[in-house]
Order: C-alpha cells, then structure tokens, then sequence
C-alpha cells in the first residue's frame, strides 16, 4: 500500500496525476514511445495540437523528467518509458469504451441525467 493519501492536499501523488492526466501529456508520451521526434514531427504527428500547447507540454514534461531533447530530437527519459504501459492500458479502455461514453453524455444531455449504459434505472 502507498504512503500517500490523494485526498490530501499537499499529497505528492496528485501533482504526478495532474502532470500525466493532461490530456496532451497523454499523446505526447505515446508518440515518443514510438520513436524520438523532432518538434515539427510531434506537430505533425499530434493532430490538433497548437504550437503553444506542444511547447507547454514539453516544457511540462521535461521538467517533470519524463522527457529530454537530444540532438534537436525529443526523447522519452527511463521515467517516462515506465508510464507508456500504464498509458496505453488507459488509451485501451478509452477505445474499448468511447461508445458508451458517448452513450451516457449523449443521453446526460438529451434526457437531462446521466444514464450509465447496464445500470438499471432506480423506480
């Protein structure tokens, strides 16, 4: 069992969570877990990303060593590779689930509650 508590406030753990639970954290890692990359080809690669958001994200996990530049080439740290199998696991369950999740927001706002798809509705 850990020593941290995340329902603290000052608990060490939640400052990794909010590192890594950035959703271009997420992406950025994955893509350098193919290979490193230069700037533009994370750019390229990363659909969606502005140039501002690349740079933060960088900066945000180069400073959290997660990642180094090599040689123009950004490169995932041994810190960093340790987090793409529990990264992928999470990107698994976001795939195998997107459609009910789309499911249950589509219904949130059209019927005005949220309806978790196998929950049987309270009478």
């Amino acid at each position: 069992m850990s020593d941290y508590d995340v329902f603290l406030a000052d608990c060490p753990a939640r400052t990794t969570l909010e590192v890594i639970g950035h959703t271009w954290s997420v992406v950025v890692v994955v893509a350098l877990g193919e290979k490193p990359l230069r700037y533009g080809e994370l750019l390229e690669r990363i659909g969606g990303i502005s140039n501002k958001m690349l740079t933060q994200t960088l900066a945000r996990l180069r400073g959290n060593g997660l990642l180094v530049a090599v040689d123009g080439r950004y490169e995932l740290t041994g810190l960093g590779r340790s987090l793409l199998a529990p990264v992928r696991a999470l990107a698994a369950w976001a795939e195998e689930h997107s459609g009910d999740l789309v499911d249950a927001r589509w219904q949130h706002e059209v019927g005005g509650g949220l309806v978790v798809p196998g929950d049987v509705p309270a009478e």
